[in-house]
């Protein structure tokens, strides 16, 4: 697996500026070309409807897509990093339409987004760029939810690494695109790769353990005998709530990056009250990698 193509949308944000800084070094690492893309949605500015109805639409438009790009230059300047250079995307739209569009039309193998991680009811209300673009999209979203930390993990001479990365499962066949992401990965940077499943409930603590034993061994299958011998594999099942034990776990083991999978219905339930890859990367330590089904 190579991206060669990564799209990272910038809303100049802290949780964008994250998001362009962990892009800038997995495109130095696979050597990728980058776009940094600003959408200028004109929802956001209060007075363009009274443009619209009274003045010129198109020039309030052209200032507002000028200033964006200018923006967008000064923004890449400041965040400059040896060996990428990259391309500069300013359109305007709907921001989930365009970055959408655009990884379509221009085959992207990876978005790398910032997310404020709203959480419950405000994000059903207020929306979320990350939430649709995550639910819709073909390539993989590797999701930066934490300004406050630093999310890049860097080797000798700055170069972006994963140490330890964290592949959750919960055997559908929607998890089985995730795995091969999370092989792919962990043989590229020669990293600890760990296959995690939590058990919601068990009846009492002896079909708990039994039921651990059987689930330990679905994650040695999952992995075949070939691959396995070049990757370091470890398997970890946990009793409870998934979002919870894959946290505190990820959190455990210091893990560099979650991959799990994002399914892409639009329920109102699942809108309101989160799925599991939802609170993991609202909460979780770390980027999460979410792979659409």
């Amino acid at each position: 697996m190579q991206f060669k193509r990564i799209l990272c949308p910038v809303d100049f944000s802290d949780f964008s500026v994250s998001a362009y800084e962990y892009a800038l070094t997995v495109a130095e690492y696979y050597k990728a070309h980058l776009v940094a893309l600003h959408a200028v949605e004109l929802s956001k500015y209060p007075y363009a409807d009274y443009v619209g109805a009274t003045g010129d639409f198109a020039h309030l438009s052209r200032a507002l897509c000028e200033g964006g790009k200018a923006k967008l230059q000064e923004f890449v300047k400041k965040h400059w990093r040896h060996g990428v250079e990259p391309q500069l995307v300013v359109d305007q739209g709907n921001a989930s339409d365009l970055i959408l569009l655009f990884a379509e039309r221009h085959n992207v193998e990876l978005i790398v987004m910032g997310t404020h991680g709203r959480r419950g009811f405000d994000r059903l209300v207020l929306g979320s760029t990350t939430d649709r673009v995550m639910r819709k999209a073909c390539s993989p979203v590797l999701v930066v939810s934490n300004p406050a930390h630093n999310v890049m993990t860097t080797g000798p001479g700055g170069k972006h690494r994963l140490s330890r990365i964290l592949y959750c499962t919960d055997f559908s066949i929607n998890s089985e695109r995730a795995l091969q992401y999370a092989i792919s990965l962990a043989a590229e940077y020669g990293a600890e790769l760990t296959m995690f499943h939590v058990v919601e409930s068990a009846p009492d603590l002896s079909a708990a353990k039994a039921i651990i034993a059987a689930r330990t061994e679905q994650l040695d299958k999952l992995i075949s005998d070939n691959p396995r011998k070049h990757l370091n594999v470890r398997t970890a099942v946990r009793c409870g709530k998934p979002y919870e034990e894959i946290v505190g776990y990820a959190k455990q083991v210091q893990a560099h990056l979650i991959v799990m999978t994002a399914r892409g219905g639009d329920a109102l339930d699942r809108a309101v009250f989160g799925s599991t890859t939802y609170r993991v990367i609202q909460l979780g330590p770390c980027p999460v990698l979410a792979i659409h089904t």
